[in-house]
């Protein structure tokens, strides 16, 4: 039995599929969405192709790999965006993960109860020990969102990473499975929805 979709009361997770592609391009060539990320407006079809054949085949990728998990609304109808998972190789159970949403999405709660339902699989239902985020410093709307499902701030590099051009300063948040003390997207229904 597959693990996905992941669901919650208006989203539905599943791997990023080629009937998808054209929003996510789309989304992936808006130059405030890829201001942050480590691609650039010229996104093509092509380069989603690319990342759609490179996806893991199991539920989860392997040490080294990432998985694009596409947030839909509850009936698989809309793409909001996507959660990416990341399996680091030199640790185990730790995994990386990001979010882009397509600006429609953007100040609806999509990226926390998204994140926070695959924060509850991947230790809840996957045994994960340590989950962690990066963003560069200015982004501020990610570093809410880590710290809405509780990730502690473990520290900033500055001028660390030489992105587009610049440098940039980045923050890492980490979660520990001990530091979960219940389930994140129950709390984010329960809060957000009055549930």
């Amino acid at each position: 039995m597959s693990t996905y979709p992941l669901r919650t009361d208006r989203l539905s997770l599943s791997p990023l599929g080629a009937s998808d592609l054209d929003a996510f391009v789309a989304y992936r060539r808006d130059p405030a969405i890829a201001r942050w990320q480590s691609w650039d407006p010229t996104y093509s079809h092509a380069d989603a192709r690319r990342l759609l054949a490179g996806q893991p085949t199991g539920d989860l990728p392997a040490p080294g790999e990432w998985l694009q998990l596409a947030i839909h609304d509850a009936a698989a109808t809309t793409l909001h965006g996507d959660v990416a998972v990341h399996t680091l190789a030199d640790q185990p159970d730790t995994y990386e993960l990001g979010v882009t949403l397509a600006p429609a999405a953007h100040g609806r709660g999509i990226a926390t109860e998204a994140v926070g339902r695959v924060v509850d699989h991947l230790v809840g239902e996957r045994g994960a020990h340590r989950l962690v985020g990066q963003c560069d410093a200015r982004n501020e709307p990610v570093a809410r969102l880590f710290r809405r499902l509780g990730f502690r701030h473990e520290g900033r590099n500055v001028d660390a990473d030489f992105f587009k051009g610049e440098w940039t300063t980045l923050d890492t948040y980490a979660l520990l499975d001990r530091e979960r003390p219940a389930p994140v997207a129950a709390k984010i229904s329960y809060r957000m929805f009055g549930q």
